[in-house]
């Protein structure tokens, strides 16, 4: 008997404060990486699909974007309130399961 499925890997990659698009405040907005791994006996071996999404944390609104677009959104949340520099704060990539 084989056992194979999939996995999701939720990764959450920065905090930026961005006009939402649904509901117009500017509020705090959550970048965040989906990948679901591919698993063959319950050990993940490669991803299938990768996902980004940003999140207003006033309204609830999930909003998808591109790779591209993250990480611009990832390099203006680590470089951009700061005036190009980085003071010891990087971006957390801590997996939650879903």
């Amino acid at each position: 008997m084989i056992i194979f499925g999939t996995k999701g890997y939720l990764y959450q990659l920065a905090i930026l404060t961005l006009v939402c698009a649904q509901c117009g405040n500017p509020a705090a907005h959550t970048l965040r990486k989906r990948v679901t791994k591919f698993t063959l006996f319950f050990v993940p071996l490669f991803p299938v699909s990768t996902k980004y999404t940003t999140q207003c944390t006033f309204c609830g609104a999930e909003q998808k974007v591109t790779r591209e677009q993250a990480e611009q959104l990832q390099a203006q949340a680590i470089g951009g309130g700061q005036g190009g520099q980085d003071h010891g704060q990087r971006s957390q990539q801590q997996p939650y399961q879903s």
